[in-house]
């Protein structure tokens, strides 16, 4: 999965809970633990998207390693 694409279900993720929770305060109750709960589920998902934001690219170095596991500028010493 691309990160793109992965940004962009996250989003959709979270307006999909934020739509429930707005319903399930409705029915329940802005007061109510299940309101609460709902929310608490769309809070959970914007700190999951805003973490995928701030994790930072990898450099050329790294994607190489990644491919690569078994090259020598890859290995990693123990001291």
């Amino acid at each position: 999965m691309s990160e793109t694409k992965a940004k962009a279900d996250i989003q959709e993720q979270i307006q999909q809970e934020v739509e429930q929770a707005r319903a399930v305060c409705d029915v329940s109750g802005s007061n109510s633990a299940e309101c609460a709960a709902a929310w608490d589920a769309v809070e959970e998902l914007q700190a999951e998207a805003s973490h995928q934001r701030q994790s930072k690219p990898k450099n050329s170095l790294e994607q190489y390693c990644d491919d690569n596991p078994e090259a020598a500028e890859c290995r990693v010493y123990d001291e």
